[in-house]
This record gives structure tokens, C-alpha cells and sequence, in this order.
């Protein structure tokens, strides 16, 4: 009889290691995906623990280029930040996670997808929303929210055990006292000694960035061309590199901006689960991407247009944090940002000098900005003697509210005058 299937989203941690080990002892055929997000991990060597583990199949699938243009980009393009600090570095490659997942599945006739995160945290829901939105019937075994698996592991010595027992491979027990989730995004630190939100994390958390004091002295200077609000070229002025590719952007400044310690983030924010978490970031190629497309629709985006994409970015940074990325209200956004990225084309000259983001300049190639129209020095068509009745129009709300203040009953007096009519 054949073992119903299930594909388990697998990083090659002790967690997922032990969790592929278990659910085969449950009598499922394990089937092991691997995404490739640029973690700097040895993809080879994770399949092969796997396989030794009791996995019948493991893909590892490439999806950096995917995660870039389908993911980092339109966030980009909305400015999106959690709680106006976190760039959403975990957030948005867990629904890239869960599609590719999915795919698998369909692709091996698997009833089942499992995953390792644990009850606690923000990754459960992004990973198990995703799955239901892309398949309603798909049925998902969360371990970490299993009361047989949750009777059986206690704590990180029970899993140890478990997997010494099995003979699968265990890192060292003193590893970092924290635990760390990376991308070619970003890395980010949390949990273990970093719970204490008064803890300064010490110089050797950091692995992406370099500290202010030992970031050089000199600026770096990079032009970045954008179109549609998408960038299509970086030139570093400083080094005279070109990049034209969309990953070879991203991982570039990405690489600049360590050098130059950009993009740490050190900050307690808000999980949807309704638990407060304190989260340490290093996001140095997004950091410095986020800063010149912001710069350049000031001079090339529609006011109205700015105010009201603005006014809808904190929504867009919950829904991706909340995991809520393949939904209805995702669509509608999604639709609103593309349109309001239209001719969003220009260059953006950014200066980096010690842990700072500087733009120096900006150039749009469809500008709603008018020299003439905006200097002191010029009149330039615009007529200033229409200011003064702009201001009047204004001013008649104003006015009234003043009028109607002044000339306002006291609530008490207003009582009694009341009080008195009824009794005639």
C-alpha cells in the first residue's frame, strides 16, 4: 500500500531534521524542499543530510531571481515598512516559500505540506495562509502545534536526543544563543539573548554589516536608473561597475551597502499572533534601494497620487507581515501601486559614508518638477497675486470654526436654558 505523501519544507536545521525523521516514523513519505533565497548555505550538503534522515526525494529550487523581481521589487515600489522601521525581510520570501512549495506538491500528487515553525511566531501563519490560498483542499501537518509531537519534544535536548538517535548529524550545542533566518534580502537575529530589549547585541551578531568604525572613510557614489519605478541600471561612480540585471543589482548594493555598514535595525515590533518580539536586521542592499525610489517620485510622482499610496502603505506592510500575500485586498493594492508607478523614470545619484544613505541628486525623465515655476528668483508663469484668493477660499472654514467657538454655550448653561423652556 502506498505511504501518503507529504512535502516538508526543509532548511537542514535541527528542527525540520527532526520533523522529517518523525513524520517518517509516522509512515509518510517525506518529500523535502529546499529553497534557494542566497542564504549562505551549503544547499548539497542539506540535501544529503535529508536523504540520510529518511527524505525519498529533496528539490532545491533557485528562487532568487523570482524573489527579487516578483517580491522585493513591488514592495519596494509601495516603500513598505512594518511598523515604519522593518523592510519585511522574512515576510516577503515566505509566500515565495509556500508557492514553490505548493507547486511541488501538485507536482508529486502529495496530500500533505509541513513546515517547522512553531506556535509562537509569525511564520506558521504566513506559510499556512499562503498554502489554503493557493490550494483550499491541501491538508498541512504543523508539528509545533501537534499534541503528540509536542508531548514527545519538550525542549532543544529532546530534540538533540531524537536525533542522535536516528543518526542525523547535530551542530555543535553551542551554537549562537539566538536564532537567525537569512535571504539575499536581508539576516535577521532574535530569540535567546536577544529577548532582553535592553541588551546591546554585541559586534559578532552582526555577520552583513560592517560597524561604523571600521566602514571606510571615503563616500561611495552609485547612480541608480529607474523605470516604472523598477531599477534597470546601477553604475557605482566610484568603483566604474555597471549592473543591468535585476539580481545583479540587488545583490550589488547589497554588497556596498555591508561595506559601508548600511541597513542595521534594531527594534521591538509587533507579531501578528498578538506577542511583542524584539527583532535585530541587517538590510543593507534594500535599505539603500527603498531610499532612491523614494526620492525619485518626489520629483517625478503626482501629489494626490503620493498622499494617497502613502496613506495605504502601512496597510500593504501589514497584510505581507500578516501573511496575507495571495489575497483579495493584495490584489487590489497591488493593482493601485503598479498604476501609480507609471513614469516613475529617472536617475538617483546616492552618496554612502558610514552607516548613512545620502542622495545627492535626482533627474526624472517625465519631472512634474518646474524650476521656473518653484524658484524665489523667477516668476516663471506663476502669477502671485492668485495666492490671495486661494488663501480667502481657504481661509472660510477657518473663519467659522473661530465664529462658532467664541459665540459657544457652555454644555451646563446650555442645560438649564433647556430646562427652563420645559417648564413653561
Amino acid at each position: 500500500m502506498a505511504k501518503d505523501k507529504v512535502v516538508l519544507a526543509y532548511s537542514g536545521g535541527l528542527d525540520t531534521s527532526v520533523i522529517l525523521r518523525w513524520l517518517v516514523n509516522k509512515g509518510y513519505e517525506v518529500i523535502c524542499f529546499v529553497g534557494d533565497l542566497g542564504q549562505n548555505d551549503d544547499l548539497e550538503a542539506i540535501k544529503k543530510k535529508a536523504m540520510s534522515a529518511g527524505a525519498s526525494k529533496v528539490y532545491i529550487k533557485d528562487l532568487k531571481s523570482e524573489f527579487v523581481t516578483d517580491f522585493i521589487f513591488p514592495a519596494m515600489q509601495c516603500n513598505a515598512l512594518y511598523e515604519g522601521r522593518y523592510l519585511l525581510g522574512t515576510s516577503l520570501a515566505r509566500p515565495l516559500l509556500a508557492k514553490a512549495q505548493m507547486e511541488i506538491a501538485k507536482k508529486e500528487g502529495a496530500k500533505y505540506v509541513s513546515h517547522g515553525a512553531t506556535g509562537k511566531g509569525n511564520d506558521q501563519v504566513r506559510f499556512e495562509l499562503a498554502y489554503y490560498a493557493l490550494d483550499p483542499k491541501i491538508k498541512v501537518i504543523a508539528p509545533w502545534k501537534d499534541k503528540d509531537f509536542l508531548a514527545q519534544f519538550k525542549g532543544r535536548s529532546d530534540l538533540i536526543a531524537y536525533a542522535r538517535k536516528y543518526g542525523i548529524p547535530v551542530k555543535a550545542t553551542t551554537a549562537k544563543p539566538y536564532s537567525e533566518d537569512e535571504n539575499l534580502m536581508h539576516i535577521s537575529h532574535e530569540a535567546g539573548i536577544l529577548e532582553d530589549p535592553g541588551f546591546k547585541p554585541p559586534e559578532h551578531v552582526f555577520s552583513r554589516t560592517a560597524s561604523i568604525e571600521k566602514a571606510p572613510s571615503k563616500e561611495t557614489v552609485l547612480e541608480l536608473i529607474f523605470k516604472d519605478g523598477i531599477p534597470v541600471k546601477l553604475v557605482d561612480k566610484t568603483s566604474k561597475v555597471m549592473k543591468t540585471r535585476p539580481l545583479d543589482i540587488f545583490l550589488y548594493l547589497n554588497k556596498v551597502g555591508s561595506i559601508n555598514g548600511i541597513g542595521r535595525v534594531d527594534m521591538v515590533e509587533n507579531r501578528y499572533v498578538g506577542i511583542k518580539s524584539r527583532g535585530v536586521y541587517e538590510t543593507p542592499g534594500a535599505t539603500i534601494l527603498w531610499a532612491a525610489h523614494r526620492d525619485l517620485e518626489g520629483i517625478a510622482m503626482d501629489k494626490e497620487v503620493m498622499h494617497i499610496r502613502d496613506s495605504l502603505m502601512p496597510k500593504f506592510a501589514e497584510i505581507v507581515y500578516n501573511g496575507f500575500w495571495f489575497s483579495p485586498e493584495m490584489d487590489f493594492l497591488m493593482n493601485a501601486f503598479k498604476k501609480s508607478q507609471e513614469a516613475i523614470d529617472g536617475k538617483v545619484t546616492v552618496s554612502l559614508l558610514k552607516g548613512n544613505v545620502m542622495i545627492t541628486g535626482r533627474e526624472s525623465f517625465t519631472p512634474l518638477y518646474n524650476q521656473k515655476l518653484s524658484s524665489m528668483d523667477e516668476e516663471g508663469g506663476f502669477n502671485a497675486t492668485d495666492s490671495r484668493g486661494f488663501i480667502n477660499v481657504n481661509a472660510i472654514r477657518l473663519k467659522a470654526h473661530n465664529i462658532a467657538m467664541k459665540g459657544r454655550i457652555p454644555f451646563d448653561a446650555l442645560k438649564k436654558k433647556s430646562g427652563k423652556n420645559a417648564n413653561k
